[in-house]
């Protein structure tokens, strides 16, 4: 009877640690989708430039994300008509993507230039996609 317990409680504790690297893989390609889309209803024209991380190392991941997050509360709809659809992908990008690290990242988001809305978009979805090879 002790040797099935002990066979089940390692057979959950084993599938539970399986499941969790999927789901956390399949939340940040959900994220990629999101910045995508939020690209087809973002105004490009006659708007601020945003400071756009490219390249972060490793340990400036976390920093870059907020960068990121932060940069997409400047951004504005093209037009009226797609407003309900840029406020509902704005408030996901506005959670929490990234746990901290931990470690101190000697760039900020002002130290990186300055691109158009969709630009900044594009980036800040290849850095998701890092983030997904790296998970």
């Amino acid at each position: 009877m002790e040797r099935m317990i002990i066979f089940c409680m390692l057979f959950f504790c084993s599938s539970m640690v399986l499941t969790a690297a999927p789901q956390k893989a399949m939340k940040y390609k959900q994220l990629v989708k999101t910045i995508e889309q939020l690209e087809a209803v973002v105004k490009d024209k006659d708007v601020e430039l945003l400071h756009t991380p490219e390249n972060p190392v490793d340990g400036c991941l976390f920093t870059a994300v907020t960068c990121f997050q932060n940069g997409t509360l400047k951004l504005q709809p093209k037009n009226s008509q797609v407003n309900s659809t840029f406020i509902k992908t704005v408030n996901i990008l506005k959670r929490t993507i990234l746990k901290d690290s931990g470690e101190q990242c000697e760039s900020s988001c002002e130290s990186y230039k300055k691109k158009a809305p969709k630009e900044f978009l594009k980036s800040f979805a290849k850095l998701m996609k890092k983030v997904i090879n790296q998970s």
